[in-house]
């Protein structure tokens, strides 16, 4: 049952290049601990890292589910799902809610490394 937390499946490149993929309800929160070293080791160790990409969804067990899914996915696939969504180049985030803006909704989430 939904608690009308909006929760959020994101995606951030590392320093090394590398793709991270975590759930959390705030996701700019959740990059800004990413790049202090709190949370997962993956991310502490090839910080900074940026974020590239993010679907909401209105409960966490979906947005879980789309984690799993994506830490299944072949770095080239990650790398299709970004392009699709994104400039090519750039890689540009996911348009969120309100086109351009960076999710903000609620508390920092979870994450886990991918």
């Amino acid at each position: 049952m939904a608690d009308g937390t909006i929760w959020f499946c994101y995606m951030v490149r590392c320093n090394d290049g590398s793709l991270y993929v975590g759930v959390a309800s705030n996701v700019e929160e959740r990059v800004k601990r990413h790049n202090r070293g709190f949370g997962a080791t993956f991310t502490s160790k090839r910080r900074p890292v940026q974020l590239i990409w993010w679907q909401e969804f209105p409960e966490q067990k979906a947005a879980r589910h789309r984690e799993r899914e994506l830490k299944g996915w072949r770095r080239e696939k990650k790398l299709k799902l970004l392009l699709d969504f994104g400039d090519g180049i750039t890689l540009q985030p996911q348009k969120a809610r309100l086109q351009g803006e960076s999710p903000k909704v609620g508390d920092s989430g979870e994450s886990s490394n991918g």
